[in-house]
């Protein structure tokens, strides 16, 4: 069994390999901080393309044994991994807070997505399904069969560590695959935490590994491997072109759930108060660190003022603080972070935003260690501003004062992302023209954000490729195989 405290003061880790702790090849290692105080709370192997083809390798040699298992033992294995994880969940969302920086009452809530996951990929594996089709020749049958790729490629974001990872890994499984986690260097312990359980499961070895390091070299080699039959990513849109063009020459099957820059619609009708609560959950959750979350805000005329006043006192109103107190928001993962969304604010002030709640980076008495960035808000006049041309990802928010339904949708549509878009109306001619109108893989009406395991999440134009979740996220893990079935 893979031991390892995740619970210690200090983890010092390896890549997961053929289901054993292994070190880099070259030795180096990667320290990983806790964004609330900047201290090291251990280290991971900083692994070579040498690394990343051991891991291939592995799983290579495991999957074709774990194809031949029945998918309804694949699932109950992959059942049993969310079990496991359910009863360590304290011990994984303190890991979570710890490398990531969320409120523990949210890093609670990834640990129950991911075991959410988990669960839900395990009831895929009765639905694995083909289909017989009449053939236009006498004596003779199609038949479309479904199988695995072979070896699943993970590489996931540091802003939901297991989830994301748990996201990607349960359906690839019950569909027969073998899996290579590149964990991200912020934040890769937690991959690790669920990887170390599954032999403990039944998965068997090599059919689940893990290596962390950094993209343009663990990563490239991961997706140039030619013993990788699919990758699946969830990360920036920058990312995402990278491994589409490294991907093209060995014509990689490719899942890439990219940024998105999610436009938040309240007209004249909409029940204010319930779309400022909505609006504040969208945005400053996970500090704002959410593909989905609110990037921008376009309101009626006739309630901007309104909702603005409840907006900027509930934002105000929001405690910072220590992670592990369960705070309305915790520290940005990194330094660098802290530095992008600020020069996104600064540029917009300088192109003429006014600022309706200065908020800023913290850097004083109990900030002054830990990368800390308050609640901010901006008022515009139109989309001529770099906060709405680029993704926040922080507790930074526009608005914009619209005219009507048609305006908002114009403004809402200026953005070459596609992935999330909220609507509060009451009006339900508007809400049938939506679907139709806004050009997003994914519409929150009257709701805030927060994907359910049964849907489908994926992104238009640059938020990516393919998707996740769901019967029709399930079946991306799965290629298609024609056989014409001639008796004549």
């Amino acid at each position: 069994m893979l031991d390892l405290d995740f619970s210690a003061d200090r983890l010092d880790a390896a890549n997961i390999i053929g289901g054993g702790w292994c070190a880099a090849t070259q030795g180096a290692v990667i320290e990983v901080e806790n964004p609330a105080d900047e201290t090291v709370i251990g280290t991971v192997p900083d692994s070579s393309a040498e690394d990343a083809a051991r891991a291939v390798e592995a799983a290579r040699r495991a999957q074709p044994g774990w194809a031949a298992v029945p998918a309804v033992e694949r699932g109950r294995a992959v059942r049993k991994l969310a079990g496991l994880i359910a009863e360590r969940s304290e011990d994984l969302a303190r890991l979570i807070t710890r490398e990531q920086g969320k409120p523990i009452g949210q890093a609670r809530g990834e640990v129950g997505a991911t075991v959410g996951f988990l669960e839900y990929a395990s009831e895929n594996a009765r639905r694995i399904e083909g289909d017989i089709i009449a053939s236009d020749n006498r004596d003779e049958e199609i038949h479309i069969r479904r199988h695995p790729y072979g070896v699943v490629v993970g590489l996931t974001a540091w802003n939901y560590p297991a989830a994301l990872a748990a996201r990607k890994l349960g359906p690839a499984l019950v569909a027969g695959n073998a899996f290579v986690l590149l964990a991200h260097e912020i934040t890769p312990f937690s991959g690790l935490f669920i990887a170390a359980l599954a032999e403990q499961a039944g998965i068997p070895p090599g059919v689940v590994n893990v290596v962390s390091g950094r993209g343009p070299i663990v990563g490239q080699a991961l997706v140039e491997h030619p013993g990788t039959g699919m990758i699946t990513m969830t990360g920036s849109n920058r990312a995402g072109r990278e491994i589409f063009r490294t991907a093209a020459d060995g014509m990689k099957v490719l899942r890439l759930e990219l940024g998105g820059k999610a436009p938040f619609i309240v007209l004249e009708d909409a029940d204010i108060d319930r779309a400022v609560a909505a609006a504040v959950t969208a945005r400053y959750t996970n500090c704002g660190q959410i593909c989905t979350c609110n990037e921008r805000m376009y309101l009626h005329r006739d309630i901007a003022d309104e909702f603005l006043e409840k907006f900027v006192a509930a934002s105000r109103a929001l405690t910072i603080g220590d992670p592990m107190t369960d705070p309305g928001i915790g520290p940005k993962v990194s330094g660098p972070e802290v530095a992008k969304v600020k020069s996104i604010v600064d540029a917009a002030v300088a192109a003429g935003a006014e600022v309706l709640l200065e908020g800023g980076p913290l850097t004083e008495g109990p900030y002054a260690r830990g990368h800390w960035y308050a609640p901010t808000v901006l008022s515009l006049a139109n989309n001529d501003s770099p906060v709405i041309a680029q993704e926040v990802f922080g507790p930074v928010v526009p608005a914009v004062r619209v005219d009507d339904f048609d305006h908002a949708l114009q403004l809402a549509n200026d953005t070459e992302y596609g992935l999330s878009a909220y609507i509060f109306t009451q009006d339900h001619r508007r809400l049938m023209q939506t679907p139709y109108r806004l050009n997003f893989g994914e519409i929150y009406v009257n709701r805030a954000n927060g994907e359910q395991f049964q849907a489908f999440h994926n992104g238009w134009g640059h938020s990516g490729l393919g998707g996740e979740d769901g019967k029709y996220g399930f079946d991306g893990y799965l290629r298609k195989q024609a056989l014409y079935m001639n008796w004549a």
